[in-house]
């Protein structure tokens, strides 16, 4: 399985796709967003994500119950004045885009209705992303799907018969560019709920390629993701927490990201591959295995025995492996102390 998202290619012998996500951090200050598209290209992510939406294509203007948020960091907000708070401006991004091309960057979006669809498609994003709480809207889905790039798909609040409605309305469009995030839905979300073993089981189960999509503290679960077959990994990024916002509770700055890049990196390097070949260093290694020696100086006709011949290290005599066929034979010449013990040692009958 291999996805290509602007010329990075995604597949299970790739190093990871690290997407800085920008979300709300820019705090609605242009300058902000492009101060933090630098930090995310100097923290080492390969790109960065955006999201496209205004107040009035995600949700209404309404005060009722349904439309009050409860029991999260955004208590008590209306969804609308939430998302007043937090969208990006569509004039920017054009602007936006053309900065972190500039700076390297593969740069998309996540868009939550078909006008933020078309616009992205004049911007010519390489990729898209759909949000954890947008996986039922398979209208959306479907004309997303329709555009043929690579899908990356969150899971936060989907069970599997959502999930594989999700993907086989993807496939039926004869999209078959799909990534699926493993992603729990709080902010911030308790690292016992991370649930890597699902990683593995997306990519098993749906045959696509799997990763995460991180809202714990911290960088020790998208570390470990790693272990679980991770191929990306997007987590948000702020300039500077001090700036507030609705999503600084559950951010990495840039020295965060910075060390989280680092031991992604290294822990990728540990992961290897499947193989029993050994290495020219693990060859050598074997210097130090067991083997049969002579251990004792021994004269013709003296009769091996547990004595005189013995398992030991290093690893340069006989393997251990025939000591029993070799008891109680009889040496057919005078064999010195730390000699590597050898089949023609023995007399023949």
């Amino acid at each position: 399985m291999k996805v290509n998202i602007d010329g990075f290619e995604i597949s299970n012998s790739s190093k990871v796709f690290i997407i800085a996500e920008l979300s709300a951090n820019h705090n609605q200050s242009i300058d902000i967003a492009k101060q933090t598209i630098k930090a995310a290209k100097r923290s080492g992510a390969d790109a960065i994500k955006f999201q496209t939406y205004t107040p009035d294509t995600i949700t209404i203007d309404s005060k009722k119950e349904d439309f009050i948020i409860r029991g999260t960091i955004w208590n008590d907000e209306n969804y609308y004045s939430l998302y007043k708070r937090a969208y990006t401006p569509w004039e920017w991004h054009e602007e936006l885009f053309n900065f972190a091309h500039d700076e390297d960057l593969i740069c998309f979006s996540t868009p939550f209705d078909k006008s933020s669809v078309d616009l992205l498609e004049k911007l010519n994003t390489p990729a898209y992303k759909i949000a954890s709480f947008e996986i039922t809207d398979i209208p959306l889905i479907k004309y997303i799907a329709s555009k043929g790039k690579p899908v990356i798909l969150s899971t936060g609040i989907a069970d599997e018969e959502d999930i594989s409605l999700a993907l086989s309305t993807i496939r039926n469009c004869g999209n078959n560019q799909i990534i699926l995030l493993k992603c729990t839905s709080s902010y911030p979300a308790p690292i016992e709920e991370a649930n890597l073993c699902m990683i593995k089981e997306f990519s098993d189960r749906f045959n696509v390629l799997s990763g995460l999509s991180d809202h714990t503290i911290g960088s020790i679960v998208p570390i470990m993701s790693i272990g679980f077959g991770c191929r990306v990994i997007e987590k948000h990024l702020i300039l500077d927490k001090n700036i507030g916002g609705p999503d600084s509770s559950f951010s990495m700055d840039e020295k965060e990201f910075t060390e989280m890049v680092d031991q992604v990196r290294i822990a990728e390097k540990s992961i290897g591959k499947i193989s029993f070949n050994l290495t020219e260093k693990q060859m050598k290694g074997r210097d130090f295995s067991r083997s049969l020696y002579v251990v004792e100086n021994v004269k013709k006709g003296d009769i091996i025995s547990e004595k005189n011949v013995r398992s030991i290290r290093p690893g340069f005599g006989l393997h251990p492996k025939y000591f029993p066929d070799v008891l109680g034979k009889r040496f057919k010449e005078n064999i010195e102390k730390g000699t590597r013990f050898n089949l023609d040692f023995m007399e023949k009958k």
